[in-house]
């Protein structure tokens, strides 16, 4: 194992010439982004940042403005990384005496950056997915606006007619009977709006050819004739765009039905990306990364129409062991490997985008050596379960990172 002190790292930091928005986040996540800065960012990177803190404390004292500055700062930098934060309910509400419930922060920045969520597995050779054919990760992108997200529902106690019923401002009128019930039921009313199905495929078809893979988008709009039709529709009509840049990559767009993009996704190989209207990306990026071993093992990386990107882990604030670490005061076995390459993710593109090679290859030694420490079968306990053909030593977080620090330290050398 390697030791817990480290040699002084002598040689000179890479530069930055602009800023990443660094967005800090909750609980036990909070703790190892600290320590990930401290062990694997700031001894090699002359890190430039502009900080938000958006930890329910804060978010709660600024009544949730800071993550709308944070968004703003996105847009404006082009490049962020952000911790795991909470989305309170009324526990999180009585346990952090909230003056309310607060938006999810996702959904805020989203929102605010009109972006798309890919979500993309972490494959290590020990680990094998559940479908056994799956050579190459399969990325989800998931469109984060509408359908049962920003529902309206009604309980209908009593039999009675409901109806869908639309007013135009310039006198369009259509009104449809949804059911007539003869006893109780529940009626559910949904929307979407082309502008943003618009920014989501722009964003699918341009993250397609920036990481030079497929795509396939699938909706159900033999049923569906309409709301699922546009989206159809609409991702036809923006292909017609980045046509000639996909034949020039040698990669292709693919619509199918949702229920047969299912079954050739269980037959594919994988490497490809997945588009998903919101509800179907929801269940099928949390599939997908189960299928390929473990949800702290999913990248995040939310990406705007217009360029922008925000890199986070695809996981949550990892309640149960920062109350445990709270309560004893010792280092548990949390996974940091997805927080890891959100960080080594948004340095990558900061470096692309200002040309800085250095960056851009020191978040691939990074992410080399993370690879290097589990391909040895050094690993936190969710994944010494998982691993086959090699014999795992489970450590805690903190010795975990410190054994990426080692063979990061090597690669640099």
């Amino acid at each position: 194992m390697a030791a817990a002190i480290h040699k002084i790292y002598t040689m000179a930091k890479i530069k930055m010439t602009t800023p990443l928005v660094e967005m800090d986040g909750d609980e036990m996540t909070r703790i190892l982004w600290q320590m990930i800065k401290d062990d694997l960012i700031l001894p090699f990177v002359d890190l430039k940042t502009e900080y938000y803190d958006l930890g329910l404390v804060k978010r709660d004292e600024t009544r949730d403005q800071i993550t709308v500055d944070a968004a703003e700062a996105t847009k404006k930098y082009g490049v962020a990384v952000k911790c795991a934060t909470i989305t309170p309910n009324l526990k999180r509400m009585d346990e952090y005496k909230l003056h309310e419930m607060w938006k999810s922060p996702n959904g805020t920045i989203r929102s605010i950056l009109d972006g798309t969520v890919f979500r993309t597995p972490i494959t290590i050779p020990s680990i094998h997915p559940v479908v056994k054919n799956w050579d190459e990760p399969i990325t989800i992108a998931r469109h984060a606006y509408g359908d049962v997200y920003k529902s309206v529902e009604i309980r209908a106690n009593e039999p009675g007619v409901a109806k869908l019923v639309f007013d135009g401002e310039n006198g369009q009128h259509e009104e449809v009977v949804i059911h007539n019930f003869k006893g109780a039921g529940v009626i559910q009313g949904m929307h979407n709006l082309d502008k943003s199905i618009r920014s989501f495929a722009h964003s699918c078809f341009k993250f397609a050819i920036d990481t030079k893979k497929s795509l396939w988008f699938s909706t159900k709009d033999t049923i569906s004739k309409k709301y699922d039709a546009q989206f159809r529709i609409i991702f036809e009509e923006v292909f017609e765009e980045y046509k000639a840049k996909f034949e020039e990559l040698g990669i292709e767009y693919f619509y199918t039905l949702i229920d047969d993009a299912v079954a050739r996704v269980i037959r594919s190989k994988g490497g490809f990306i997945w588009a998903c209207k919101n509800y179907d990306g929801d269940v099928m990026s949390d599939m997908v990364s189960t299928a390929f071993g473990s949800l702290a093992m999913m990248t995040s990386v939310l990406v705007s129409p217009d360029g922008k990107y925000e890199f986070e882990a695809a996981h949550g604030t990892v309640t149960r062991h920062y109350y445990k670490y709270m309560e004893d005061h010792q280092m548990t076995s949390t996974n940091p490997m997805a927080t890891i390459f959100a960080w080594s993710g948004a340095l990558r593109k900061r470096g692309e985008m200002d040309g800085i090679k250095e960056l851009v290859n020191f978040a691939d030694q990074l992410e080399g050596a993370c690879f290097d420490t589990l391909n040895e079968g050094i690993c936190t306990k969710d994944l010494a379960g998982l691993m086959e053909g090699i014999t795992p030593k489970s450590v805690n977080s903190d010795v975990f990172i410190k054994e990426i620090r080692t063979r990061l330290e090597k690669r640099l050398a």
